[in-house]
Formats: C-alpha cells, sequence, structure tokens
C-alpha cells in the first residue's frame, strides 16, 4: 500500500534516539511489547481488529536504505556505529496476534513482539500506525452494516479519506468490516474488491435535460443502470425521469435498477419515491441512500422503515467520524534477566492506565450456545495448567482487572478458544495472508456471536475481560513493591 521498499523511517524520532541509547549501551537483552487500547471506540460494545495483514508485511521487509541512512547523519545527532547497525538491520524476533477480524475488547494483548529490545522498540510506531487506523475503520463499518440489517453497504470515502494511504487502507479495513465494495478504483484493483460507481450532478448538469442525461446512461450501462435523482427536484423531476427511462429498460430485464438519493430528508423522499415507483410498476427498482450516513442515521431510518435497499457511506466511514483514532498503545510487558523474563508494569495515578505486567495470553470463553461469554488474560506459563482444567470443565476464576476483590467464577461454559497465536517467527512470516473475505466472513462470525446487548449503540453492555488467579496476585505484587519502594525513600 506504499510506494517506498521499506518504512523504516516512518517512526516517531523519539524511537530512534531510544534505539541509539540502547545500542551503546549494550542493551541488547530480549523483552516482550504488546499492543492494546484502553477504551471502546464510538462508545461501543466491541471493536474489530484489523490491519495485521499488510503490518506483517511491512514488518518482514523493514530496511535502511542508503538514502535513510544518509538522511539520519546529516542530522548531526546519530552515531556512525550505530548507523552502521541500522544499515544492516532486520527484525529477527517473534509476534503474536489475535486473529485479524476478530472482536476484541479493550486491555487485552492483541498483538505480543518479543525481540531484542532494540528491535522490539523500532516496531512500535509501524504497529500502531497499521492496527489502530484499520481497526478504527473496521468497527465504524461493522457498526454500520449491523445496522443496516441486510441491506448492501458500499464505501463511497475516497474524496474525504486523509491522504492516499488513508484512502487505501480505510478500503481494506471496511470490506473486513463489511462493506461489500468500494468507490475507490485503486482499492478495488489492490485488495479484489468489487469496483462501484454511478454518476455524479455533474453528469446530469452537463446535458441539457436531466432526463437525457438518465436516457444516456441507460445506453451506456442498461444492465446496470443507477440514477441519481437529486440534481433538481427529487420528486417532481429526478424520479419522473427515472421513471420514464427504466419504464423502457424494463423490457430488456437488466439486472440492476435504482434511483440514488443524495441530498434532503431520506425517510420522506424515499418513501414517496417508493410510492411514485411502485405506481408505476417499478417495484423491483431499488432505492439507494447516501449524503454523510453512519449507523446512527440508518438505524433512525431502519426504525422508521424507509424503504432503502442499500446505503452508499464515505466520510463518516473512512474517517472514524466522531471518534477519530483508535485509543491503542504498546507497552513493555517483561524484559529477560538472565534465563527469564521478569514482568514489566506501568503505574499511574489512574487505575485504568496501570498496564497488566508480565507475558500474557486470552481464553475466550463461549456459552454451550456460541455465545461469548467473557475472556480471561493469562500468563504464558499457566497456559497449559489452564487448558486442562477448562477441559475438564472446571469452575474458573475471574478476576476484576481494577478492582481488588471483585470477580466471579464461571462454572457453565462451552467451548474456550486461547486468541494469541504466532504470525512471526525469527522475523519471518509463519501464516500465509488471508483474503479478505475471509477477513469479512470471521468478522460476521464473531460479531454474531455477541450478545445484542453489547451490539447496541446507546448503553452497550461492558464485556468482561478479567485476570487469572496468578496474573491478579503478580499485579498487586508489583503495585505494592513500587508504592513500598517510594514510601522507603
Amino acid at each position: 500500500m506504499n510506494k517506498f521498499a521499506s518504512l523504516s523511517l516512518l517512526t516517531d524520532f523519539y524511537e530512534l534516539t531510544m534505539m541509539q541509547g540502547y545500542f551503546f549501551m549494550s542493551r541488547h537483552e530480549e523483552a516482550v511489547f504488546e499492543m492494546f487500547f484502553r477504551r471502546q471506540p464510538f462508545s461501543g460494545g466491541y471493536t474489530v481488529y484489523a490491519g495485521l495483514d499488510p503490518l506483517l508485511d511491512e514488518i518482514e521487509k523493514l530496511r535502511f536504505s542508503p538514502d535513510d541512512i544518509e538522511f539520519l547523519d546529516s542530522q548531526n545527532i546519530f552515531h556512525r556505529d550505530f548507523l552502521d547497525y541500522l544499515a544492516g538491520f532486520r527484525f529477527t524476533g517473534d509476534i503474536h496476534s489475535v486473529p485479524e477480524g476478530s472482536v476484541v475488547f479493550p486491555n487485552e494483548p492483541l498483538l505480543r513482539v518479543t525481540g531484542t529490545i532494540i528491535e522490539a522498540q523500532l516496531l512500535e510506531s509501524l504497529v500502531l500506525n497499521f492496527l489502530n487506523f484499520q481497526s478504527l475503520i473496521a468497527t465504524k463499518t461493522a457498526r454500520i452494516v449491523d445496522a443496516a440489517e441486510g441491506d448492501t453497504v458500499m464505501e463511497f470515502g475516497l474524496r474525504r479519506a486523509q491522504g492516499v494511504d488513508g484512502a487505501l487502507s480505510a478500503t481494506r479495513a471496511s470490506f473486513i468490516g463489511g462493506a461489500t465494495s468500494t468507490s475507490n478504483t485503486l482499492a478495488a484493483k489492490l485488495f479484489n474488491i468489487p469496483p462501484r460507481g454511478t454518476m455524479a450532478h455533474s453528469w446530469v448538469s452537463s446535458f441539457e435535460s436531466e432526463l437525457r442525461s438518465f436516457e444516456k446512461y441507460a445506453e451506456l450501462y442498461p444492465d446496470s443502470s443507477v440514477l441519481l435523482v437529486d440534481t433538481y427536484d427529487t420528486l417532481k423531476s429526478g424520479v419522473p425521469n427515472a421513471i420514464r427511462v427504466f419504464t423502457a429498460l424494463k423490457e430488456t430485464n437488466p439486472s440492476l435498477m435504482a434511483i440514488r438519493i443524495d441530498s434532503g430528508d431520506l425517510e420522506y423522499l424515499s418513501r414517496e419515491s417508493r410510492k411514485m415507483l411502485d405506481l408505476g410498476g417499478l417495484d423491483s427498482v431499488g432505492i439507494i441512500a447516501s449524503n454523510e450516513i453512519d449507523e446512527w442515521i440508518i438505524e433512525q431510518l431502519k426504525n422508521k422503515k424507509a424503504p432503502i435497499n442499500a446505503w452508499g457511506v464515505g466520510t463518516r466511514l473512512v474517517t472514524g467520524g466522531s471518534d477519530p483514532a483508535l485509543t491503542g498503545v504498546y507497552k513493555i510487558a517483561a524484559k529477560k534477566s538472565g534465563n527469564i523474563f521478569e514482568p514489566c508494569i506501568k503505574i499511574s495515578n489512574q487505575a485504568e492506565k496501570i498496564s497488566n505486567p508480565g507475558t500474557k495470553n486470552i481464553f475466550r470463553f463461549f456459552s454451550d450456545q456460541g455465545q461469548m461469554v467473557a475472556d480471561l488474560l493469562c500468563l504464558e506459563d499457566e497456559e497449559e495448567l489452564l487448558l486442562a482444567e477448562t477441559a475438564a470443565g472446571k469452575p474458573i476464576r475471574f478476576n476484576h482487572p481494577l478492582t481488588e476483590y471483585s470477580g466471579f467464577t464461571l462454572r457453565d461454559y462451552g467451548r474456550v478458544v486461547k486468541l494469541l497465536e504466532p504470525v512471526m517467527i525469527q522475523g519471518k512470516r509463519c501464516v500465509p495472508g488471508m483474503n479478505l473475505e475471509k477477513l469479512s466472513e470471521r468478522r460476521r462470525i464473531e460479531i454474531d456471536s455477541l450478545d445484542r446487548t453489547y451490539r447496541r449503540f446507546l448503553n452497550p453492555h461492558t464485556y468482561r475481560v478479567s485476570l487469572s488467579n496468578r496474573l491478579k496476585e503478580l499485579k498487586t505484587k508489583l503495585i505494592n513493591d513500587i508504592q513500598h519502594s517510594y514510601t522507603n525513600h
């Protein structure tokens, strides 16, 4: 998705200054970093994880070119020995990740990087850039698709996207989120997504009459004609002219005939248009709505039973609308000392910003009916025991991540799935790329397994993400030890 051989310089400058510090202090020990986010976007109940596949591609080919080294040298801050190290840099570590397209929740380690502290540090900006944006857009699209209740959702956001790469990344993420097509022709080519488009108001205005513009368009595209009816007056001009064209066209049995309404009161105009079309014997003609649409507007129109069959969604989809960024962060969770990894923790005066220490995994528990129940974070060395206990159907304790004595014991559950799996070993991908249709299908299955209370837009239930007993004990001990050291000083 980029024109550069490598995105090595797509990093915050302080990553490089820290790396140089590690280099000259001979800090080459292994460390574990985790990417997670702190709150759900759009005040929603879930997030769709996206951006992994292109991220792995970029990490695998990460190189500092001679031009990159020359640029860094010109800053007069980097020493030649360090620049020589960068000239031969390759990521050689391991990455574990939740599968792309999965439904995820705050404070879960979605991506885990294990490598030397220098190379793991370099990945921070790249990881957050890819995963934060695409997860945001995939989530926004999934909400829009959920609101549309089976109607077709088309991504029309190219001209309002944040730059070229923003447009391409948004299209990719929107398809994972459930959009069926895009207006972005380059993205359609790159990602094998169906391109879709009809006409602009300029097409209609360029002819001597609206009717003539419709007739010529139908002549060019007799098998698939979508006519934009709001250039002059939707009900007095646009729909009557469309009816004349469609009446003549329907004798050839086209695969698609529809009108598109891009302005005005969509509920009223769609309802009146439907009446006129039906009265003209054109009950097979669809109605497409566009113009600053989002999930809230679609939900309202669906509740009002507006006769709209498809939705063209642009600005509020590709930009994230009211929520411009996912709150993803990248924190060190453990560092190697001798032959063991010692857990690391970030302390804050805000309890929700205290990180969960140690190398962890996520176990997702489902009910016997296949519904998601809760996620449990556990330390890596607990995994075998937890798998054995869940296989035997034993009760499992879930501890609240912030409150000392709060939690619950889960006794009745069905299958249990470990979410973090290896995707890169020693700097090489160990999983094939998945096509977007499969990622979109995973998103659909996962959202369907969420109770509707987590999917509603207003005040959704909070999905439970809890800590295992050992992880809870470790977190409490580290917090107490650090606070005790402050007191002694």
